[in-house]
């Protein structure tokens, strides 16, 4: 019997494993697909989860394979000047077999050629049942299945929102067209809400959206960009030798519920949405970190009572605001007389510094604040690395622990010291005495009382002195 089975092998789920291995949890990776992911589409990873990779110690494998590019027109392609750090580009299959190495080093196992077609869940686990008729028994399930998730439909959880109207390609392409040219003509037609950017290597990302929804599965062909770009642009910028081409659809939709019973849902299977700021890896990847710990938690037993449940409380906020911005950014895409002036009225406003760092926060994580109570701002929100007196404060991270930064030198966390690792630097750049932070990089109790801290201690991570 596992402690817990995830059915999908994409970023999110290979991402969740790898966290619940960190805790000795018995899971199994159940993948559709016989072969890994092949198709050539490049993925952002955002600031918040590249700090995340950091936390791991796994920034150096995707820094060494992935293109840095500056955090600037995320927001609905709006060209504004780029905002301090970096976002890298890294194509799918390589950001996919990273993970899924990661994963598989700490002792996940994964399967492929296993579609998940049903399960039962009862008081002591939940039966999986694939195709072929084999059954597995384990603690818990979670559905990272993508967007027609066999879980999530098999658990009988909503997916509303609307469907898909219209898609958009993408791609990177090389082009025949001089640069100056290229320039000077997505000038002139660049209210029609394409874009054709260099992206290095004489090689340019192009978008450009298309009227209706495609009813084929193939991926588009370059000659569906010549056409979309000839209707819109009147030229198709002579673009050839594509790198990797894909389509995406705007239908937006959210699950009602994260969790029911035993079985949880993570990444598409629980939230879709166009793709309009890059943000949808990065939202499933932040998902597996969000509940990995606490997941964990659950099995070793550790786990106070309503630990799982914030799982939900904190992620579907998150989700619905990620679902809100991509459809405030395709309705700034249209070509309308409105949605020309709303986005002229938002050209205007994101000169002013903080509305520009407000929308990026919002494109790349940075800006989440859950609700863990009352208190100062930074409370329930990520503390960025820094040195410390012994290295950097991520480098505490790798475990996946809780870990309490003491600037006071009294504190301690010996009822805890088997969850919560104490770290005393009385020269940490804190703007209080000492914070608490969860594994997953958030400030769960900022002051200097041990009392105070031994409540929030308990409140995350359980009774002092258990031993799972």
């Amino acid at each position: 019997m596992f402690d817990v089975i995830v059915a999908g092998g994409g970023p999110t789920g290979a991402m969740l494993a790898a966290e619940l291995r960190l805790h000795d949890v018995r899971v199994l990776v159940l993948e559709k697909e016989t072969e890994p992911v092949s198709h050539v589409r490049v993925l952002s990873m955002h600031t918040r989860t590249l700090e995340l990779m950091a936390m791991r110690g796994l920034l150096d494998r995707f820094l060494e394979r992935g293109r840095r590019r500056p955090v600037g027109g995320v927001f609905a392609a709006i060209d504004k000047p780029a905002a301090d750090g970096y976002l890298l580009g890294l194509p799918q299959p390589i950001l996919v077999r990273l993970l899924e190495e990661h994963a598989i080093e700490l002792g996940a196992e994964v399967r492929r050629d296993r579609a998940v077609t049903g399960f039962a869940q009862d008081d002591d686990g939940v039966t999986v049942e694939l195709a072929g008729g084999e059954r597995l028994r384990t603690r818990y399930l979670v559905g990272c299945d993508g967007a027609r998730s066999t879980v999530r439909k098999q658990l009988g959880v909503g997916f509303p929102g609307e469907p898909s109207r219209n898609d958009t390609l993408m791609g990177e392409v090389a082009v025949a067209m001089p640069p100056d040219e290229i320039a000077a003509r997505v000038a002139e037609v660049g209210d029609k809400r394409f874009m054709l950017r260099p992206f290095g290597d004489e090689v340019y990302s192009v978008v450009v959206p298309c009227a209706g929804v495609s009813e084929r599965a193939e991926p588009p062909t370059i000659e569906d960009f010549r056409q979309e770009l000839r209707a819109i642009a009147g030229t198709d910028f002579g673009v050839h030798s594509p790198r990797w081409l894909s389509r995406f659809g705007d239908a937006t939709r959210l699950a009602e519920r994260y969790r029911v019973g035993r079985v949880l849902l993570a990444g598409d299977a629980a939230h879709i949405h166009p793709p309009a700021g890059g943000q949808g890896m990065n939202l499933g990847v932040q998902d597996a970190f969000n509940l990995g710990w606490k997941l964990a938690a659950q099995v070793r037993g550790w786990a106070p009572e309503t630990l799982l449940d914030t799982y939900h409380a904190e992620r579907r906020p998150v989700a619905e605001d990620v679902l809100n911005n991509t459809r405030a950014q395709v309705e700034l895409a249209g070509t309308e007389p409105g949605p020309r002036a709303v986005r002229a009225l938002f050209t205007e406003l994101m000169d002013i510094a903080e509305v520009h760092r407000y929308l990026i926060e919002k494109i790349t994580a940075t800006g989440i604040r859950y609700d863990v109570g009352d208190g100062p701002d930074q409370l329930g929100r990520r503390l960025p690395d820094m040195d410390l007196k012994q290295g950097r404060l991520y480098d505490r991270l790798h475990r996946g622990r809780g870990l309490v930064l003491d600037r006071t030198e009294r504190l301690t966390v010996a009822g805890w010291a088997d969850r919560v690792d104490l770290v005393a630097d009385p020269a940490a750049a804190l703007d209080a005495p000492a914070v608490l932070l969860r594994p997953d990089g958030y400030v769960a109790w900022l002051g200097e009382d041990q009392q105070d801290l031994d409540a929030h201690l308990t409140r995350w991570f359980g009774r002092p002195g258990h031993r799972s």
